[in-house]
């Protein structure tokens, strides 16, 4: 399915996924914060340098092409700020499921999504964005922790369906507007639903993955 003329601007993709990916490291760290032991901080903590390694690429990106990246990522802070914090979770354990579920998801659509960017920027981005994302530890955790509490698996279950709904609207944000009045919309979001049902698939596979129903 080719998307690439629901892309955005090279800056505005830029400047949505670069503090995307800062908020997933934001949200790793603080995860390490509040880590049970030192050998699981150390985990996290590889996980998140790696989502930081990517913020970093991607503002070398922004560089590349003469931008701030500061400016660029600014119209983004207010709704992927009030995102991190309705997808926080109320305890550790959703906190690490959000890590994974929505850090996975993101890379996953801003992958998909490069291909409408240019060719001397698209490839470039999406390997970045594709790069092992070291969450093995929280898959570890997450797994652990569901075997032996069967009512944290429930929670967390519960959890992870209202995760998907959240991110998808993020991910929604990403692409230009649709006008219904303009005769558009309608075979815009035909374009789009295949691309949702992939993610959606992807999630659902992560899910399963844990041991949980999506």
């Amino acid at each position: 399915m080719d998307i690439s003329s629901l892309a955005p601007g090279v800056q505005h993709f830029l400047g949505q996924a670069a503090y995307s990916e800062l908020g997933e490291f934001e949200s790793l760290a603080r995860a390490v914060a509040t880590a049970p032991n030192l050998a699981v901080k150390e985990g996290l903590s590889s996980a998140a340098g790696r989502a930081l390694s990517k913020h970093h690429g991607l503002i070398t990106e922004i560089r590349r092409r003469g931008h701030e990246p500061a400016v660029e990522m600014a119209p983004f802070v207010v709704s992927l700020d009030a995102f991190r914090a309705k997808t926080a979770g109320v305890n550790w354990h959703e906190l690490l499921l959000s890590c994974y579920l929505v850090g996975g998801l993101l890379d996953d659509f801003f992958i998909r999504l490069s291909d409408g960017l240019p060719r001397d920027i698209g490839p470039r981005v999406a390997q970045l964005l594709g790069e092992d994302s070291g969450t093995d530890v929280l898959v570890h955790e997450l797994q652990t922790a569901i075997e032996n509490d069967q009512a944290l698996g429930s929670q967390l279950a519960m959890w992870g369906r209202r995760l998907v709904g959240d991110t998808l609207l993020v991910a929604r944000s990403a692409m230009p507007a649709t006008d219904p009045t303009n005769g558009r919309a309608g075979s815009n979001e035909s374009r789009i639903e295949p691309v949702f049902t992939e993610l959606i698939a992807a999630h659902t596979r992560r899910m399963d993955g844990l041991g949980l129903t999506a």
